[in-house]
């Protein structure tokens, strides 16, 4: 295996019902395909104990695979990110959204990506390819479409999901991308592709189904739940 290491940032805010299965789906997909990783999570004072869930897991994962860096309040996502590279120690960051609207089966394919083209950074996206949109409502992807339509056109990024968050840098590209954004919220994540272009970074698409966080029984398959539910049972035997 090569000396490559991912460090995955999931800020989090009341995601104590997300947390456990997006975890255990990020291990479950790492595990498979051999790769180095660690996931950081970022709690900005969930009242909802998100905090007190991640612990849990830390417990069951292993300090070495889950790193707590939680913050008092919610400080955004900017921030979120800047925060979370300073303690991570892989060579390679993926940012996800913790809610479970990213799957973590798509990341062995970033990761190839990544490969292949030596590509600066990978983004998901949700307009090329076999990628989709689940859950929403005509008004939304049209709303969604609209503004990845007019950053199109008037920003010319080079790459199709503007406002997407998930994706996979290099880390000191990633670094040298925070330093230079003013935005907040989802704003940022298309600045963020915007300088890249303008600093000549490259990038790789993986295309991806994206689910809306509103509809939680679609998110994932029956038989990933039950596998889940599986593997619930064993961690408790076990530990």
């Amino acid at each position: 295996m090569s000396g490559d290491k991912y460090s995955v940032l999931l800020p989090t805010y009341n995601e104590r019902e997300n947390l456990p299965l997006i975890v255990w789906l990020l291990v479950k997909y790492f595990g498979e395909s051999g790769f180095n990783y660690e996931i950081i999570v970022i709690d900005d004072g969930s009242p909802d104990g998100t905090l007190e869930v991640a612990e849990q897991l830390q417990k069951v994962y292993g300090e070495d695979k889950i790193l707590l860096r939680p913050r008092a309040k919610k400080l955004g996502l900017g921030t979120a990110y800047i925060h979370g590279m300073k303690h991570a120690s892989g060579n390679f960051i993926i940012i996800m959204d913790a809610d479970l609207s990213h799957h973590p089966k798509f990341i062995p394919e970033f990761i190839q990506k990544q490969k292949e083209g030596d590509y600066d950074l990978v983004s998901g996206t949700r307009y090329r390819g076999n990628g989709g949109v689940y859950g929403w409502d005509l008004r939304r992807k049209l709303i969604s479409r609209g503004a990845n339509f007019l950053a199109q056109v008037l920003l010319r990024p080079g790459a199709s999901d503007l406002t997407g968050s998930f994706r996979l840098y290099k880390k000191k590209v990633l670094e040298s991308l925070v330093e230079q954004c003013v935005s907040k919220g989802y704003v940022f994540q298309m600045e963020m592709i915007v300088r890249a272009r303008q600093l000549n970074y490259t990038i790789g698409e993986v295309p991806i189904s994206f689910v809306d966080r509103v509809y939680g029984e679609s998110k994932l398959g029956g038989n990933e739940i039950v596998s889940y539910a599986k593997g619930l049972l064993m961690l408790f035997a076990t530990t």
